[in-house]
Order: C-alpha cells, then sequence, then structure tokens
C-alpha cells in the first residue's frame, strides 16, 4: 500500500477487509474511540479494542494477509519518540497503554494516548517492517459489545483514594473458544468482574462477580479489579489465571463466568506485596508449560503451571511468597508490555524510570 502523507506527516492506514465479516458479526463503518486501552486478538486477524471511557469493546478486522510469524523480528529505540514524531507531538505526551501482537502475522499493535487527562486523544497504531502506521477508522469492518454496568463516568474520591473507576471498566482481555474474556470493575456492590462474551458478539453481559482470598492480607476481597491475566486449560477445562495487585494469582473456571452469578477464585499463589502485575502469556519449553509474568517491582517471572489442577488454594494469611514456583528472569529488566511472538520467542516493551522506551525480540526463557 502506499504511503499517504498528510497534515502533521501523520501515515494513514485505511483497513480493508479481508475475513469473512459476515461470519464474525462484522460491519462496516467509522469506529470513534474516547479511548483506547487493553488489546487482544482473536480469529482470523481481528483486533479487539477496549474503550474504556465508553465502556465499550470493539472488534476490528485488521484486513492483514497471513504470513510467517517465525519471519518477524522486532528491534526499535526510543518507541516513544518515534511515536511522538508520528503524530507531531513529543515524547512526553505519548502513552503506551497496551501492545498486542497478530498471531497469524508477527505484526506489532499499540493503543495509545496523545495528550494527557481527558484532552487526550485514542490512537491505534501497527508496527510493519520496523515503521509505525496510524490506523484510520474512519471506514473499517467492526463490531462492538458494551457493557451495561459499567461504573459511573466520574471523578470521586480525595487523595490517594482520588480517581475515575471508569477508567477500570476494562483492565485486560484474552479470547479463548469462541468467547472473549474481559476483566475490570463493574457498578455493583461486589466490584471486580470478569464477563465472557460470546464471539460473534449477540448481546451484552453483566458477566461474574468475583472473590478472591488475598493471603498476603488475609482476608477475602471483592473490589480490587485483576490487573492482567491469561485463559489456560486445567484438567481439560478453560479457565483463567488472573494476577491481581500484591500479587495473588488466582484461577477461576471459564463455565462459572455466566450471567449474574458470583463465583470465588482459587488463590494458587502469592507472589509478593507492593507490586502490580503489568502484562503475562503463556507458553511451551522443553514439554512444560509456563506463565510469563511482568511486574511494577518485582521483575519478569517465569511461573510454573504444574498441579494447578489441585482443589485446595491458600485460604490463610501468609507473609513472603507461596503456591506456585517462580523463578526470576535476569535478563529481562524494565519490561512494561510483553506478548507472544511465536514457539520461540515474545516481544517485549522495555522502558527504566526516566529512559526511553524500547521494542525487542527476546526468546522465550
Amino acid at each position: 500500500m502506499p504511503r499517504q502523507i498528510a497534515l502533521l506527516t501523520i501515515a494513514l492506514v485505511t483497513l480493508v477487509s479481508t475475513a469473512d465479516a459476515a461470519k464474525l458479526g462484522l460491519e462496516s463503518g467509522k469506529v470513534a474511540l474516547r479511548s483506547a486501552g487493553p488489546l487482544t486478538f482473536g480469529p482470523q486477524g481481528v483486533l479487539f479494542v477496549a474503550d474504556t471511557k465508553a465502556a465499550t469493546v470493539y472488534a476490528i478486522d485488521t484486513g492483514e494477509a497471513k504470513a510467517n510469524a517465525d519471519d518477524v523480528k522486532h528491534s526499535v529505540t526510543d518507541v516513544t519518540g518515534k511515536i511522538a514524531g508520528l503524530l507531531g507531538t513529543t515524547g512526553n505526551a505519548i502513552s503506551i497503554n497496551d501492545m498486542a501482537v497478530n498471531p497469524q502475522t508477527g505484526t506489532a499493535y499499540f493503543s495509545v494516548s496523545r495528550g494527557r487527562g481527558s484532552d487526550a486523544t485514542p490512537v491505534l497504531l501497527r508496527l510493519k517492517s520496523g515503521e509505525f502506521e496510524h490506523i484510520k477508522l474512519d471506514s473499517v469492518a467492526f463490531s462492538k459489545a458494551e457493557l451495561p454496568n459499567a461504573p459511573e463516568d466520574k471523578v470521586v474520591g480525595q487523595g490517594r483514594r482520588k480517581g475515575n473507576k471508569r477508567l477500570m471498566s476494562i483492565t485486560d482481555m484474552a479470547y479463548i473458544d469462541n468467547r472473549l474474556i474481559v476483566s475490570g470493575l463493574s457498578n455493583e456492590e461486589f466490584a471486580s468482574n470478569l464477563r465472557a462474551f460470546e464471539f460473534p458478539f449477540e448481546k451484552s453481559t453483566k458477566g461474574a462477580s468475583v472473590e478472591i482470598y488475598h493471603g498476603a492480607h488475609g482476608k477475602y476481597e471483592t473490589r480490587s479489579p485483576v490487573r492482567t491475566f491469561v485463559p489456560f486449560n486445567i484438567g481439560g477445562e478453560p479457565h483463567v489465571l488472573a494476577a491481581y495487585t500484591c500479587t495473588p494469582l488466582v484461577k477461576f473456571p471459564v463455565s462459572k463466568l455466566a450471567k449474574g452469578e458470583k463465583v470465588r477464585g482459587t488463590t494458587v499463589a502469592e507472589l509478593g506485596n507492593r507490586n502490580r502485575p503489568l502484562d503475562m502469556i503463556t507458553y511451551e519449553k522443553d514439554g512444560k508449560d509456563y506463565l510469563l509474568m511482568s511486574n511494577s517491582a518485582r521483575g519478569v517471572m517465569k511461573i510454573s503451571t504444574a498441579e494447578l489442577d489441585r482443589s485446595e488454594g491458600i485460604t490463610e494469611r501468609i507473609s513472603g511468597v507461596a503456591g506456585q514456583k517462580y523463578d526470576t528472569v535476569g535478563s529481562l529488566k524494565d519490561v512494561v508490555q510483553l506478548d507472544k511472538l511465536n514457539d520461540k520467542h515474545a516481544v517485549v516493551l522495555v522502558q527504566a524510570q526516566g529512559k526511553p522506551a524500547d521494542l525487542k525480540t527476546v526468546p522465550l526463557p
């Protein structure tokens, strides 16, 4: 596709549908994002984009033809600076909210905010052949699912507790077995929520109110949202493995995430307090399955999945760590985003405090 140069030298890419739009429930039209948050991929290269301000998930046809992800290697220095230059602004006005890799092509996609606060402009980008492209959403094949019970779009509280809970209406997403799993907060008393949307989207769902035992706090909790999660089969049954701030790891059967139910998860690990999990993937190496999780304060953890099928979990206060075993990957530092590229490699966004962000392809440890 020839590159189109517009005002501020922004490269605009119009997505052209190649997937079977009718089967996926997609129709042509304009997507008007109010915000751009978590990203994940579904069938046939469909990209799910979370608009947290609108409490809406969009399924968008990327229009990419299949390619071999094994042939792709991403290596970009000063990612924030390059995105800022593309969007005609400065690096301190750019926030990278999420990154997802198209498993059919290896192309990396980014949700970005240009500007700060309520005036920030949502932007969707992709990286192909070392070049960032601004994706135009004026005419794309898409569908959407709206959250019926999202928190009110309003700033409340004071001091450290001041904030807008609507911005946490969607904290992460993943696709498994014709379902899009969405984590976040609801407006209900038990606010922490996991939703399982059938795809193609047919109707909205209130989702399941989820409860966990937080061993470091020594109590059951219903208000803290899932920060990041992955789908994972345990004993032949699809589950969600969810990580929370401070850092319990909890499993939930996908079959129980039905409308209106309250579900108590099984806490399978406590991975250390004073920490926020940032991103997580699963992979196989040497015949064993692992979780790879990046954290705000505890580096990147390679977590064993052995004995996840046990029924008992952590139900008493603990200090330190307990449950699933893990190793800290010393070669991976300051990883703020990661996604699986292929069976042997991951893509990581690395940013040390006060330093530019770099994008790298690294071997799965």
